[in-house]
Formats: structure tokens, sequence, C-alpha cells
């Protein structure tokens, strides 16, 4: 239903995405703090004791998984250019994501950790427990309706981001020029929107009957996720100027960025797999446009 609701809306148009992602964004926020906010009185400062408690090589894996939770920065890239002013919006967007998200983040990790203690990790949903303990038993609701809402604003995003893509791809001949349809800055992709979402519903259907669970999905996607941030930064450090204040923090995420690849281990073949593919498909491509200009070359010859 969630996949079907993201890809309805994602066919109307952008503007319709946008009000739904800002309606989103808002309520998931209130939520997010009233849980923190009521449930703070019952937070106790020894449950932060000891702070590593299975050792610093355990943060390493925790922070490999934890990728999933902060991923998502790069989808609005693929959106750059619906902005009306992109130099002057994207920073600022950007800037104030950071904050926000940073701030809320560290709340609920915090109030998490503090408030439920060593039942956090034995809890299936903390964030219902959190809200159980500051609003009543029948807050968890509530927190079905923040995962809800989570859920739905990020597919609505990611249907966006990757329906341009597709398109702009189809236009720059790394995928079928059919799928080129949309990609001028205020029009509908709707044929790229249709494969993404027919591919979203064939994988579906595949874990489904496969019966696979959620932590290799998430592994797998954040190994994905991890490779694309390797080669974004490798990017920033080759193209941006020497002595730059954006090559310095490039040349600072590259350390964060390289430890992420060796945590992710085995999920990296996915990326791996998915690369060699692309690369196959644009090679091929490339051989059938210069056979078809050689063909026409020929046939111009008197």
């Amino acid at each position: 239903a969630l996949m079907a609701t993201v890809t309805a809306v994602n066919a109307v148009g952008l503007r319709m995405t946008g009000r739904l992602q800002l309606a989103l964004a808002g309520l998931l926020v209130v939520l997010l703090l009233l849980a923190v906010g009521l449930s703070l009185p019952h937070a106790r400062m020894d449950n932060l004791r000891p702070f590593a408690p299975h050792g610093w090589p355990a943060i390493g894996s925790a922070a490999a998984l934890l990728v999933w939770s902060f991923a998502g920065w790069e989808a609005i890239t693929h959106l750059a250019g619906e902005f009306r002013r992109p130099a002057r919006d994207l920073p600022r967007a950007t800037g104030a994501a950071v904050v926000v998200v940073g701030l809320l983040y560290l709340s609920v990790a915090f109030a998490v950790t503090t408030v439920l203690g060593k039942g956090a990790a034995g809890a299936d949903a903390p964030l219902g427990e959190l809200m159980a303990r500051g609003m009543g038993g029948n807050a968890r609701v509530l927190a079905a309706v923040a995962a809800l809402l989570l859920t739905l604003g990020t597919m609505n995003a990611y249907y966006a981001g990757a329906a341009k893509l597709g398109a702009a791809l189809g236009r720059d001949g790394a995928l079928p020029g059919w799928l080129a349809r949309g990609e001028v800055a205020g029009e509908v992709p709707r044929r790229s929107l249709g494969v993404v979402s027919g591919l979203g519903f064939a994988g579906l259907l595949t874990v489904t009957v496969a019966g696979v669970g959620p932590q290799p999905l998430v592994l797998l996607t954040t190994g994905s996720f991890v490779t694309v941030y390797a080669i974004g930064v490798a990017a920033a450090i080759r193209l941006l100027p020497r002595g730059s204040k954006g090559r310095a923090a490039a040349l600072a995420a590259i350390v964060a960025v390289l430890a992420l690849l060796v945590m992710s281990g085995r999920y990296l073949l996915w990326p791996l797999a998915v690369t060699g593919a692309a690369l196959l498909y644009v090679h091929g491509a490339e051989r059938r446009r210069a056979g078809r200009l050689g063909a026409g070359r020929r046939n111009s010859v008197p």
C-alpha cells in the first residue's frame, strides 16, 4: 500500500510530492519531540555506564549498520534541477537538515539509553517503549504512526529522486533512451517512475517468497550507500581546489568512509555486482552507438 501510494503521488508531480514530504516531516518531528520530552523525567544517568559495554570493536559493527539510519542525503541531489535557485537553496536546506536531523537523532538516542537502559536492546520497538513510559501504554500506537510516517517519507523522497535520475541517465545514454521523457525540470518522469515502482514490487515479491529477513537487506543496502559515499568523497577530493574548506572536509570524511567500507565486509559484493553490470551495459551501448555511426557513414558514401 505504501509503495502504491508514493507511486501515485509522484505520478501527479513534484509539487504534490514536496507538500506530502513537508507534512510527513513536520508530523514526525512533533512525535519524536513529544516522545523525548515526556520520557526524560524517567531518565537515569546510571544507564550511560559503562560507555562501551561490548568493547570498541562493537561500535564499529554498529556504525556499519547505523549507516542505514543516516543514509538519504544523496537522494535530493537528483532533484537539484527542480529548485528555483539551487545554488542558494541546496546549501541552506542541507545545513538546516544537518542541524535538525542531528539534534533529533542525538535526543532520541539519549532518551532511549537513559530511560530504557539495557531493556532497549531487547525491545522490538524502542521508540514505542519510550512513548509508553512518557504517555502511557496506548502511546505505542503513536510510535506505529511515527514508523509509518518515517517509512512513507523516505520512500517518497527516494521514488522522486530515483525517477528523475533514471530519466537523466536515459537522456545521457547510460540507460535506454525511452526513459528520458520527463527529465526536463518541471516535467514528471512517468516512464522512469514506472520502472522504479515495478522494480520495487518485484523486489518485495522476491524477498517475501524467499523469506529473507530484514538484517541482510539492511546490510546489503548499507554496503551500497557506503560505496556511493566513497566514490562521491573521492570525487570531491579530486575536483575541489587544494586548500579549500570543502576539500579538507572531504579528506576528513574519506577516513570515516573507508572504515565503514571495511566494516561492510561481504556486503560490498552486491554494489560491486551492480557496478559491473552498469559498466557492461554502458560499454555495450557505446559499441552499438559506434556501430550505428559507422553504418551511417558507409551508407552516406556515394
